[in-house]
């Protein structure tokens, strides 16, 4: 893993190309079908619009014709040296990223020009290169600057591109457009002006007022469709190529019944996700509120898109062998309920068409007139029942600001981010389900030849589904297999088993920490955190079905980009993406608030393990390397003596005697060759080694002379450190009086809150920092509602005649008396108990203080 701390400095391009380029690698294209492929694109950033791109707008109003135009050669440079990253204009910053993995193509919104950069990317391998440096981000200069067709006259907060890379979803706080990438108005040099068309303009307010845009998001299966969460708890879809002010299907979120209110937050959502590719979770749309409960809307398709005809198929024969065969007749209903709906969408299931080739499923418009989707949740985390007390213990503070949803292997990984900087991970324990509600009829509205154009539906939550959860204990080993197959369509929804709770260790502030969350492209096991104080890799190492036999391990953290900010309130960074190169590594390009672009590079999915080393199994080779330029063993040993035989043989000769003589001339001739030839190599080495004595005898005289250097600098500093020490000193005895007169004062002896006690003020804080928010929140909303429905705008009149749910009645307003009564009396009873509650908490801050005192 490799950290980075700064962007590397601002470098201008190249007067020309390379003669020799290097070796490239572009990122590896997601799975995407054949009919929605598009030509590859060229260095200088053109885009035609291709067959499938018109085909899908056939609707639409052609686009004028460009003329040709010139294109140069691309010059390339590091994308942090880009001059859209390194102009340092001092403009408004940096904005939202988007990442077009098909393409190559890099998407920023400049918020000082309302424009977005387009900006082609190769991915350069320096291990193929001469320069053996880690691998290079790559970005092509000029790059292309899209500009929409009419000013778009709101602040950009967030940027989508959809699953073909056809158009960009331009959101705001209270606005949303869509950028047709492929349909130029006109164009002028690099710049491009593409058209542009609001969303929703008619439910959404012109006035910065009432209803909020909190979340906005591409279906992962239509290159079409688009999620849009607002806070009056709706959730709609849209359809691109057929109608943007008005939604294809509609969803009213009633998480809590009429009446049953206790806490308001938890009517607040927050924002949603999609499910993955993973039987019934493909058809969930995952919802969050900011009091951290879950909850699930399961089936919802957007019409007309594609789905793998094997996994439908799969999906249908469980149905048919686990639901009608039961003896429980919830089990049943559940069961006949899904196969109709299954029937009915997807229309192969039952007509096989001549090809049986065929890998796709199509989905068909459809929704059951008497009943409507449920809202699954709560979600309920498994517990035992001695565990109660450990659980709420380990809940996290504040709410909830983020959530994602993950699919890794057999496991379904819900991760929540909650202000106070910590990270709940959770892991469903069972499938998700469908579940209707009997007896609520869903809204329709069809054409003149029946055919459903969209639906709108209120979808109540299950009051006996989160007691019936609650009781809910783990099946023991023994339990029956039948049991377990009947509690699968018993209408319940799945719980929740708990994972592990990540503390971040943020400085904790007044209004919470702002938190993001993006999930790893290769690597299904991690996910990145960026917040205020920087990045940070989460990892995951035990999954409950995926790796049954592993040992629970808490998931590791590791930072990526630090800033050392203590202000985490405030985002770090406006954009983030992941981008997944050939090699099986991840690059991350962030774009900070200041407009600072930074690329790490992840290697391998697993953190790297630190070097271990052995000391004593050095060998002698390692050992001779340290003792380079010292005297050789040999020497320091001495010559090996010669071989004398015993005294007797030589004491029965005499000097004088011929053999005598030639004894002591062979011993002499011996020692001569011993002795002289070891006191040659000695001098030898000891005059190579006069060159290595000096400067071995240089370097430690030029240690010798720094550490009196240090010396010197130590004493001279020596009365200033005495110093320091006094006035230290001094200052702990000023506090250790301040500490005694502390203890005289009356609140000294003030006992600690009970257990209940702090739970009370728990509740009270809680209640301070988001109840009242809520209920603002739910205040502003209605009445934006009402004046909505009290005065409807006169272009939808103009444009329908009459509502869209109702038949033409002439003369009559779009709302009863009697309905209009209902919401202002609604209206009251929340102010009255928005009075009721201020009252309530001016007294216990009263009486808070008068213990205090």
């Amino acid at each position: 893993m490799t950290r980075i701390t700064a962007p590397p400095p601002p470098s201008s391009p190249p007067s020309s190309p390379p003669s020799s380029p290097p070796p490239i690698r572009h990122s590896p294209a997601p799975a995407t079908p054949r009919s929605r492929r598009r030509p590859s694109p060229s260095p200088s950033l053109a885009l035609t619009p291709s067959s499938a791109s018109a085909s899908a707008t056939s609707s639409r109003p052609k686009a004028r014709p460009s003329p040709k135009r010139t294109y140069t050669p691309a010059q390339w440079v590091l994308l942090p040296s880009h001059p859209v990253f390194s102009r340092g204009d001092g403009g408004e910053g940096g904005g939202s990223v988007a990442w077009d993995a098909a393409a190559s193509r890099l998407y920023v919104w400049d918020p000082s020009v309302r424009g977005v950069h387009r900006i082609c990317v190769r991915i350069r391998d320096a291990e193929m290169g001469k320069d053996g440096e880690d691998v290079a981000v790559e970005a092509a200069v000029p790059s292309e600057m899209l500009m929409p067709e009419t000013d778009l006259g709101y602040k950009v907060t967030h940027m989508t591109l959809n699953t073909d890379g056809s158009s960009l979803l331009l959101a705001g706080s209270h606005y949303i457009s869509v950028l047709y990438l492929h349909e130029r108005v006109s164009e002028d040099g690099d710049t491009i002006i593409c058209r542009t068309a609001p969303v929703a303009s008619q439910i959404l307010p012109s006035n910065n007022d009432g209803l909020k845009v909190l979340q906005t998001l591409w279906h992962p299966f239509s290159s079409s469709h688009f999620g849009v969460l607002t806070s009056d708890a709706v959730f709609r879809l849209f359809d691109l190529s057929f109608d943007l002010e008005k939604p294809e299907q509609e969803f009213y979120l009633q998480p809590i019944l009429p009446g049953k209110c206790q806490n308001a937050s938890s009517i607040c959502p927050v924002t949603f996700s999609y499910g993955s590719d993973h039987l019934w979770d493909r058809f969930s749309i995952f919802i969050l509120f900011s009091d951290g409960s879950i909850f699930v809307l399961c089936p919802i398709v957007p019409f007309g898109s594609d789905y793998s005809k094997k996994h439908i198929q799969e999906i249908y024969e469980d149905v048919n062998t686990f639901g009608l065969k039961s003896s429980n007749q919830n089990v049943v209903t559940n069961s006949r309920l899904a196969i109709a709906w299954l029937e009915a969408t997807f229309p192969d299931l039952l007509n096989q068409p001549a090809d049986t080739s065929a890998l796709i499923s199509r989905a068909h418009p459809y929704a059951s007139l008497d009943d409507s989707l449920t809202l699954q949740g709560p979600l309920c985390r498994v517990c035992e029942e001695n565990n109660e007390p450990e659980s709420r213990s380990s809940s996290c503070e504040g709410k909830a600001v983020g959530f994602v949803y993950s699919s890794v292997g057999k496991d379904s990984v819900l991760v929540t981010a909650w202000g106070s900087g910590q990270l709940q991970i959770d892991a469903l324990a069972d499938e998700i389900q469908p579940q209707w509600s009997i007896g609520i009829p869903t809204r329709l509205n069809v054409d003149s030849h029946g055919h459903i154009k969209s639906v709108a539906m209120i979808c109540d939550s299950n009051s006996e589904d989160s007691w019936s959860m609650r009781s809910h204990r783990p099946s023991s080993t023994g339990s029956s297999v039948k049991s377990n197959t009947d509690a699968i369509w018993m209408g319940h929804s799945p719980p929740l088993l708990r994972l592990a709770i990540v503390d971040l260790a943020l400085p904790k502030t007044s209004n919470g920490s702002s938190l993001s969350l993006f999930l790893d492209p290769l690597v299904p096991e991690r996910f990145y955190c960026a917040h205020g104080g920087g990045l940070d890799m989460i990892t995951l190492h035990f999954l409950p079905f995926s790796y049954p036999d592993m040992a629970s391990t808490p998931p590791s953290v590791h930072p990526v980009l630090t800033t050392g900010n203590n202000e985490t309130n405030s985002p770090f960074l406006s954009g983030f993406v992941t981008i997944a190169d050939a090699y099986g590594h991840v690059q991350l390009v962030s774009i900070t608030c200041s407009g600072e672009c930074f690329v790490v590079e992840m290697k391998g999915w697993k953190e790297p393990m630190p070097l271990q080393l052995d000391i004593n199994s050095k060998s002698i080779k390692d050992v001779e390397s340290f003792t380079t330029g010292m005297i050789s063993k040999e020497l320091i040993t001495g010559p090996d003596p010669p071989i004398v035989p015993s005294s007797s043989s030589l004491r029965s000769l005499t000097p004088d005697s011929i053999e005598g003589k030639s004894t002591l001339h062979h011993y002499i001739k011996v020692f001569h060759e011993y002795y002289v030839e070891y006191g040659h190599k000695v001098f030898i080495e000891l005059k190579e080694h006069a060159d290595y004595l000096k400067t071995e005898i240089e370097d430690k005289q030029k240690r010798l002379q720094a550490v009196k250097q240090s010396l010197l600098s130590i004493e001279a500093k020596d009365q200033d450190i005495n110093d320091r020490m006094d006035r230290a000193f001094k200052v702990y005895d000023l506090l250790e009086k301040r500490i005694e007169s502390f203890k005289m004062l009356p609140a000294a002896n003030k006992k600690p809150l009970s257990r209940a006690e702090q739970e009370f003020k728990a509740q009270l804080d809680r209640f301070a920092d988001v109840e009242l928010d809520a209920l603002h929140s739910s205040i502003t909303a209605l009445s934006a509602r009402m004046k909505r429905f009290v005065h409807p705008s006169i272009g939808s009149a103009a444009g329908t005649g009459m509502p869209p749910w109702q038949p033409p009645k002439v003369g009559r307003s779009h709302i009863s008396d009697s309905q209009t009564s209902l919401l202002k009396s609604s209206l009251e009873r929340l102010s009255l108990l928005n009075e009721e509650n201020n009252l309530k908490l001016k007294l216990i801050e009263h009486e808070l203080k008068n213990q205090e005192q």
